[in-house]
């Protein structure tokens, strides 16, 4: 699947793109001759990250951007256009949760999260979109998570902001299909980066273990796995799927937790 070249002369543009799966899809797509853009309110993390692109060959602008912040998102959207040219790809990467129950969620976390995850994605797009429009062409990939469309506890400002993304996602995907434009989502499942470990309280064995138990694949996903099912669905082998969802979550969406168990004690008594 896909070629060392099959982004030779793009650019794309990753947010959150300085750690964890955003990095990884951000040197995937480097790697495949994409020219990058990052961008992270951290910039020590996109020092580092420009580093490891450059090292697979590509061309990298790191881009210092809250992407709650409208303007900072235009001034992204500006520094890649004066650098490249063009925009071909944006990856809406960046997010914000934690774990809290719905009825001790403040205001400013409900506006944390839903900030960078739903309003982030929307300035992200509306800003790049507008470039893809002029040029006729574009690809816009919408991280999100299973949780958009199950609910789960512990996340409903995340989970409503997602589900807003995946709406935004297959909105956008039938007013721009005209311009040549597709928007996806991809729903990765669970994966122990730094951030996810820390924000979503699975970094003990113990955590990882109980979560394994819950997929039907009984594993855990990498970003780097994750990223190349990221790149294909930006690339041209993807060519005619747009407003769609992927899901790579080794089933753990389709699975019943309690089922699973009864299902292992009678599998085991076989």
């Amino acid at each position: 699947m896909g070629s060392v070249e099959d982004f030779a002369g793009q650019v794309a543009i990753v947010t959150g793109g300085g750690t964890g799966l955003g990095k990884s899809i951000a040197l995937e797509l480097g790697s495949r001759g994409a020219s990058v853009v990052i961008a992270s309110r951290n910039e020590e993390h996109l020092i580092a990250a420009a580093k490891d692109i450059e090292a697979k060959g590509a061309e990298v602008l790191t881009v210092s951007c809250d992407v709650r912040e409208a303007q900072q998102v235009e001034e992204l959207v500006k520094k890649t256009i004066n650098s490249f040219g063009k925009v071909d790809v944006l990856v809406n990467n960046a997010a914000g949760n934690f774990i809290v129950p719905a009825e001790k969620l403040t205001p400013n976390g409900w506006n944390a999260v839903v900030g960078i995850v739903l309003n982030g994605s929307w300035y992200c797009s509306s800003m790049a979109g507008q470039e893809m429009i002029k040029q006729g062409s574009g690809c816009i990939l919408n991280i999100i998570a299973t949780y958009a469309w199950t609910g789960a506890p512990g996340v409903v400002h995340s989970a409503s902001a997602k589900a807003g993304v995946l709406a935004m996602t297959r909105t956008l995907a039938a007013e721009w299909g005209r311009y040549g434009i597709r928007v996806n989502a991809l729903a990765p499942g669970v994966m122990a980066t730094s951030g996810a470990s820390k924000n979503l309280m699975f970094d003990s064995e113990k955590a990882q273990e109980m979560l394994r138990a819950q997929i039907p694949l009984r594993r855990l996903t990498t970003p780097e796995e994750i990223a190349k099912l990221a790149a294909f669905l930006c690339s041209n082998e993807a060519s005619y799927i747009t407003g769609d969802v992927v899901t790579a979550d080794g089933g753990r969406w389709l699975a019943d937790k309690g089922f699973l168990e009864l299902y292992d004690l009678q599998a085991a008594g076989r």
